[in-house]
């Protein structure tokens, strides 16, 4: 009987104990960059730091304007004081 009891333990497969991966952790853009920045003075008259370029976007009522792309504070695109 403890024949067959040690037969049975022995041909149950066994399960490989992994360790854990490591969690990633979500990158967003602003993380990403870490040099490279620039201080600008926005429409609204605050300083913002951006890591993106300087494009000329159209306004709604057809003028254009001057922004900063993918900022520090999380805004895709700021407005620029000219």
């Amino acid at each position: 009987m403890k024949v067959l009891t040690l037969a049975l333990l022995l041909s149950l497969p066994v399960a490989q104990v992994a360790p854990p991966k490591p969690l990633r952790q979500p990158t967003t853009r602003v993380t990403k960059h870490g040099k490279g920045g620039r201080w600008y003075f926005a429409a609204s008259g605050h300083a913002v730091y951006c890591y993106g370029p300087v494009m000329t976007v159209p306004r709604a009522n057809g003028d254009l304007q001057r922004v900063a792309t993918f900022c520090k504070d999380g805004s895709a695109v700021v407005p620029l004081k000219d």
